[in-house]
């Protein structure tokens, strides 16, 4: 039996807000145009006010444990999709989408994706429901995935963007599409892509597919106007992903220790109250490191990159041969011109 606290009005009441929502947004983007600082961060604010005071609804109507489930449920979906505007950055600039029209690529493949998540949720909640053994695995995906996203972290594998890669993006080309379906279905699955795991992780906070759809609809709604704010400083969370793994490790390991506890009652849950503070904590680490130890670690990396690049011009030099000017190679040694 799947437990919630949305009646068929409230859920009507919400579906028609988002929808609301998205269209007001499509209206704005109507016109394309290059979105400024103090654009983004108004509409930023906006769209971080709105959560707030849904959760602080949430808290005084169906009391404070389903004010925590969401705000827990919104701070996790809100951190995994920093983590998609990531890769959102690095597929439009494969793409060259001009600055004027990232937005629209982006509220449509948004538009998209919040469709899809919905019946994401209702598939989930059905399976919760009627076999306990669906939280196990999906406590198995969130480790798994975190422990892979930790792997490249600490390799510095950037993730794969290539749009000639994407058998979503060949396929678009092959029936004819023009460019910017292409893009915009490379930003929809892209999304979809990252809903495997964030789905089950606030399926690991609340087993409410209302509270499930909300804390997503939320994040998504207010994810084209972050990114231009957070355009320019992505690049200066460092640590972010060392955060995201050990949240998805963290709910995992809540999930199976929920399905656990249904099956032999000495094994102990973790309460959604202090899931809350946890996540609260890993993302202020995360944040604060990155901002007092990234710019050291860079530096560190640039220094030992140096010597490298000396090197490689002494050898360049000595191939040029006596006689040759120091830092200039020879017309014999330089590389075949592109234009040629």
């Amino acid at each position: 039996m799947i437990e919630t606290i949305a009646s068929p009005t409230l859920w009507a009441i919400t579906i028609t807000g988002v929808v609301a929502l998205l269209a007001f947004d499509l209206a704005l983007t109507r016109r394309a145009h290059e979105v400024s600082m103090r654009e983004a961060v108004g509409w930023s604010v906006f769209y971080l006010a709105l959560p707030v005071a849904f959760g602080a609804w949430l808290w005084m109507s169906h009391g404070h444990g389903v004010g925590t489930e969401f705000y827990a449920g919104y701070l996790v979906e809100k951190s995994l999709s920093v983590d998609n505007l990531f890769v959102f950055m690095l597929l439009l600039s494969a793409f060259a989408v001009p600055t004027d029209r990232q937005q629209k690529v982006l509220l449509y493949g948004i538009t998209g994706a919040l469709v899809l998540r919905g019946i994401f949720i209702a598939i989930g909640a059905a399976a919760l429901a009627a076999y306990d053994v669906v939280f196990l695995l999906f406590g198995a995906v969130l480790v798994a995935t975190g422990v892979k996203l930790l792997r490249d972290t600490l390799r510095g594998h950037d993730p794969e963007t290539s749009p000639d890669r994407m058998r979503v993006v060949r396929l678009a080309r092959r029936i004819g599409l023009p460019p910017f379906a292409v893009v915009v279905a490379a930003v929809l699955t892209t999304d979809l892509i990252f809903a495997v795991d964030s789905i089950p992780a606030v399926y690991g906070i609340t087993g409410d597919p209302y509270l499930v759809f909300v804390t997503n609809a939320f994040a998504l709604l207010g994810l084209r106007a972050l990114y231009f704010v957070l355009r320019g400083a992505l690049s200066e969370l460092a640590h972010l992903g060392y955060g995201l793994a050990a949240i998805l490790v963290f709910i995992g390991a809540k999930l199976g220790l929920h399905w656990g506890h249904g099956r032999w009652h000495g094994v102990p849950e973790i309460s959604t109250l202090l899931s809350l503070g946890v996540i609260v904590v890993i993302l202020a680490v995360t944040i604060a490191t990155s901002l007092l130890l990234g710019p050291r670690e860079a530096a560190a990396q640039e220094a030992e990159v140096e010597p490298a690049g000396e090197r490689r011009a002494i050898d360049a030099d000595l191939a040029d041969g006596p006689g040759a000017i120091p830092g200039h190679r020879s017309e014999m040694n330089a590389p075949p011109s592109r234009h040629l």
